[in-house]
């Protein structure tokens, strides 16, 4: 009996084996197709956001379990961070944002949760950044690291998505706490970087490093990078590059710099180009046409509250 189940170990440690490699196969196709450049067309293409907003969460608990099992697939953790990125900021910022004043405490739960959901992206996100480039963000603050200018030096076109949605993600969880030290440190470096990107690239995702750095430049204070006339410049590349079929810029100069200006002419002008746009007219970006013009109304409505001289025949 002894002889026969030695006899009988060698093949079945073989057919064990065959058998977790074939495991191993099946989990890394499936990562190629799920991690693939297309793999989130579904829900960009999507014109019912309430519908994308109950889909997402599965899909990223998915993307986790699969990532569990294949922790250093560029492509899954591309995929899996963006989203956490994407869900956070379409999904939990952005309706937290238009919550009536009298809601105040749920909508401070919602960005605490909006900030908590961008830094588990950003974590995957890094991981993916400190495979290929080991030691580029070890250690942050002044842009003069040798390790970074390295890593930053060996910066290719491919690894655009990789730094946009980590950039996106710590940048947008650190404008919702900016008491949050550890994260303003990493603010040089992550412009650094994205300036980088739009050297290798400038016409990424039909101007979406422009919206990008329109955002930055509106937003950040002039101590830290902020520049008025530079976000002004990148508005008008962002028009260009998506041939004025994208919401999105029109929305962001209204909220970020005709509400600056106190120009409420201006603000009115760009949520009504917004507003005007087919969300079809691009089908890679009907999902975020259809958000962006949903902000455009909410926009519209609160202007009373915006403007100071605020003063209009139309009725709100």
């Amino acid at each position: 009996m002894k002889k026969l189940f030695l006899a009988a170990f060698p093949p079945l440690l073989g057919l064990l084996f065959v058998s977790c490699s074939l495991n191993k196969l099946v989990i890394n196709k499936v990562s190629d197709v799920l991690g693939g450049s297309g793999s989130s067309n579904v829900f960009l293409t999507d014109n019912d956001p309430q519908l994308v907003a109950g889909a997402v969460p599965f899909a990223i608990k998915m993307y986790e379990t699969l990532l569990e099992q294949n922790p250093d697939h560029a492509g899954l953790i591309l995929t899996t961070g963006s989203l956490f990125v994407m869900y956070a900021n379409a999904f939990v910022q952005g309706p937290a944002e238009m919550l009536p004043f009298d809601e105040y405490e749920e909508k401070y739960f919602q960005m605490d949760r909006a900030k908590n959901l961008y830094l588990r992206g950003v974590a995957i996100l890094e991981r993916g950044i400190k495979n290929k480039y080991p030691g580029m963000l070890g250690e942050w603050g002044p842009v003069d690291n040798p390790a970074f200018n390295r890593s930053l030096a060996a910066m290719k076109k491919e690894d655009i998505p990789l730094f946009y949605w980590y950039a996106a993600g710590t940048i947008s969880a650190y404008s919702l706490d900016a008491f949050d030290i550890a994260l303003g440190l990493r603010v040089p470096q992550l412009v650094t970087i994205m300036q980088k990107a739009y050297e290798l690239d400038p016409d990424y995702n039909s101007g979406a490093l422009d919206e990008f750095f329109l955002l930055l430049y509106a937003g950040l204070p002039d101590g830290m990078g902020g520049d008025m006339e530079k976000a002004l410049v990148h508005f008008q590349r962002a028009v260009e590059k998506s041939k004025g079929q994208t919401a999105g810029p029109y929305v962001s100069y209204a909220q970020s710099i005709a509400v600056k200006k106190q120009d409420y002419a201006d603000f009115k002008d760009k949520l009504e180009t917004a507003l005007a746009i087919d969300p079809a007219a691009n089908p890679s970006n009907t999902l975020i046409n259809t958000i962006s013009r949903q902000k455009a109304r909410y926009l519209m409505e609160r202007a009373p509250e915006l403007f100071l001289e605020f003063e209009d025949d139309d009725e709100y």
